[in-house]
C-alpha cells in the first residue's frame, strides 16, 4: 500500500483528511503518526507559499509523497484577516473561544454583506522526483452574531453558510466535508494523487 504523509499534527484536521481521502488505497500519516516533528518556518505571504514549503521539507526529510495543507479565514471587514496568520492569529497558545470573540466583536457594528468572509484551503503536493502542484478550495459565508455549534474546530462555530441556515460547527461531519474548502480542495487534488 502507498504512503502518504500529511504534513499535520492536527487531529481535528487528519479525521476530515482520512475521511475526504478514504476511497484513495493509500496509508494517510500524519507527522505525529509518521513519528516527525520538523521545525518549519512558515514564512510565506500566501496559502499557497505556505503548503508548499511544509510538503517540501517533509518530503525532503522523508522521501515519500507528502500533502500539506495551508488554510485559514478571511473576513473582509478585517481587511481579509487573520488569513494566512489564522492558526497564528492572537498567538498560537490564544483558545479559539476568545480568537472567535474577538473576530465577532470587531464586526459589532457590520451588518449584511459587511459581515461576508470566507475559508480558503490550498493543498499542496510534493512528489520525490520534485514535482509540487497545488489545489485551492473555498467557501463563502458571513461571520456570524454569536460562537455557535459544536462540531469543527477552529473558527467553525462563526463561519455561517446561509444555504444551509448554520455555521460549519453545526454541521454534521460528512456535511460539512462535502462543502468545504478543504474537501474541494482535497478532492481537486485527488486525481492527481491517483495518477501518482
Amino acid at each position: 500500500m502507498k504512503k502518504i504523509i500529511f504534513a499535520t499534527s492536527n487531529e481535528g484536521k487528519m479525521k476530515e483528511i482520512r475521511e475526504i481521502l478514504k476511497d484513495l488505497n493509500v496509508e494517510l500519516l500524519s507527522l505525529k503518526d509518521a513519528g516527525l516533528s520538523p521545525d518549519i518556518d512558515e514564512n510565506g505571504k500566501t496559502f499557497e507559499e505556505n503548503a508548499i514549503i511544509k510538503a517540501k521539507t517533509v518530503m525532503e526529510l522523508t522521501g515519500e509523497i507528502v500533502l500539506a495543507d495551508d488554510s485559514g479565514l478571511e473576513v473582509d471587514y478585517m481587511d481579509k484577516a487573520p488569513g494566512v496568520y489564522s492558526a497564528r492569529f492572537m498567538g498560537e497558545d490564544t483558545s479559539y473561544e476568545i480568537k472567535n470573540q474577538y473576530i465577532i466583536d470587531q464586526l459589532k457594528a457590520a451588518e449584511g454583506e459587511e459581515r461576508s468572509a470566507r475559508f480558503v484551503c490550498v493543498i499542496a503536493c510534493a512528489f520525490p522526483d520534485g514535482e509540487i502542484i497545488t489545489r485551492r478550495g473555498t467557501i463563502e459565508g458571513y461571520i456570524s452574531k454569536q460562537i455557535s455549534g459544536v462540531n469543527g474546530f477552529g473558527y467553525d462555530p462563526i463561519f455561517y453558510v446561509p444555504e444551509y441556515n448554520c455555521t460549519t460547527a453545526e454541521m454534521k461531519p460528512d456535511q460539512k466535508n462535502e462543502i468545504s474548502h478543504r474537501g474541494k480542495a482535497l478532492r481537486a487534488i485527488h486525481d492527481d494523487i491517483i495518477k501518482a
